[in-house]
């Protein structure tokens, strides 16, 4: 598991407390998200075939999107749960709208993200020698001319980033409860 430096004993005790056996480890992140993740792979047993990176403020995933992925990036390669967008997207330079894109071609992306993983740390060593901004692994392996497969993601499968995003995923643990 990587954090931030300043969390790394809450983390570590919120881990003993929930007795998670499957935590190795808790790093320190690096100062980007590719420095961050590439330090937990880095940690990863070399024997694994397969690297899951899964975002913490996506804790209402569910079985079935993590499984889905990880069959798609088995078969081949790389994978990632996702939606359509809902909404119509503009894209704007300085205020202004340049672009309306398609919506039938647009998808929220998600986590987990499943990669085979020399695959992975290739991309990500490749993303920071080359100083790329990356705002999440798969873009890391295509910026390599790598594909990356969907599988079927959730709308309950939010990133929990705003007070808002708490209440919404309140009210989707409360409908689970039922």
């Amino acid at each position: 598991m990587v954090t931030r430096e300043d969390l790394i004993v809450p983390v570590g005790q919120l881990c003993r407390d929930c007795a998670l056996a499957k935590v190795k480890k808790v790093l320190v992140g690096g100062a980007t998200r590719t420095d961050s993740v590439l330090a937990g792979v880095e940690e990863v047993s070399s024997r694994a075939e397969l690297i899951a990176v899964h975002d913490g403020a996506r804790p209402l995933v569910t079985t079935e999107v993590i499984d889905a992925a990880i069959q798609k990036a088995a078969e081949c390669g790389a994978a990632a749960p996702a939606v359509p967008v809902k909404d119509t997207i503009k894209r704007a330079v300085d205020g202004v709208v340049v672009e309306t894109p398609d919506r039938s071609q647009l998808f929220a992306i998600q986590t987990p993200q499943v990669f085979d993983s020399d695959l992975l740390v290739g991309a990500l060593h490749k993303a920071v020698e080359d100083g790329a901004p990356i705002t999440d692994d798969c873009g890391a392996v295509e910026r390599i001319g790598m594909k990356v497969y969907l599988t079927a993601g959730s709308y309950e499968n939010i990133k929990i980033t705003t007070p808002a995003d708490m209440l919404a995923a309140e009210a989707i643990l409360r409908s689970r409860d039922t």
